[in-house]
């Protein structure tokens, strides 16, 4: 068995990546930080095979496919991705541009490709990463909040479309509240709310995952997809806004 983790150096992909390793799957790590790779391979149980790339480089994408299409994934877990906080008017439009290409034009990619061989196989199962923030607005981190957004409606269509198919492959959708993880420091926020560790995360999507679960929402903040399905956008997006202000 053997699964693919990008985002795999930190938070909850690293943690999955561990999970994962315990239940006997060998395991491809992707992420740009090679010292936190080479660890993960110290604390993984199994076999890890580390790769370090930028995947905000779409050729990099391609490069990862062609080298992992002929090992039979089992899983593909698309978790690498990040955010940054500001006003839309102040913040770096090259990040975000890179962070739209991260979270969104990498994800995409790797899923399409890893999706047509699993169907051609009939078997596998994709994780892709959101986030509860793509369930509303999100003034102060607006395009983080929107890449995630797109993850959730993507992978929502492929899910029916895999559905209405009668493909025994498994598509599913974590979708985790605040984590202390390094993502607040890379998103510029000098604290992030309390939340689930990464590693209680990482436990419960792999259980769910594996069990065949589609939404997967650890903890209470299940609750912020219902309130975004009966409260007003104009409501929601002025909640997000004062949560964004409570981490700074």
């Amino acid at each position: 068995m053997k699964a693919l983790i990008t985002g795999a150096s930190s938070g909850i992909g690293y943690d999955i990546a561990k999970q994962l390793s315990l239940l006997g799957y060998d395991i491809i790590a992707v992420a740009r930080n090679k010292e936190r790779l080479a660890m993960l391979k110290e604390e993984a149980a199994g076999n890890v095979q580390t790769t370090s790339m930028d995947l905000d480089k779409r050729k990099n994408c391609y490069k990862l496919y062609e080298s992992c299409k002929d090992q039979d994934i089992d899983i593909l877990v698309n978790g690498a991705g990040f955010g940054l906080y500001g006003e839309f008017k102040d913040t770096d439009l090259e990040t975000e541009i890179t962070m739209i290409k991260t979270n969104i034009t990498a994800l995409h990619i790797l899923t399409k490709l890893f999706y047509r061989d699993m169907n051609a196989k009939n078997k596998g199962t994709i994780m892709n990463v959101a986030s509860v923030a793509g369930f509303v607005p999100g003034p102060l981190m607006s395009t983080y909040y929107a890449s995630k957004a797109y993850v959730i409606r993507l992978t929502e269509a492929i899910h029916e479309e895999a559905k209405a198919s009668g493909s025994k492959v498994r598509i599913c959708l974590l979708c985790p509240g605040p984590v202390p993880t390094r993502f607040s420091e890379t998103a510029g926020l000098k604290e992030g709310l309390r939340g689930l560790p990464s590693e209680t995360v990482a436990k419960y999507a792999v259980k769910k995952m594996l069990k065949g679960s589609f939404m997967i929402i650890p903890g209470g903040v299940k609750a912020v997809r219902f309130f975004a399905k009966v409260i007003p956008d104009s409501l929601t997006a002025k909640g997000a806004m004062l949560i964004q202000h409570r981490k700074m």
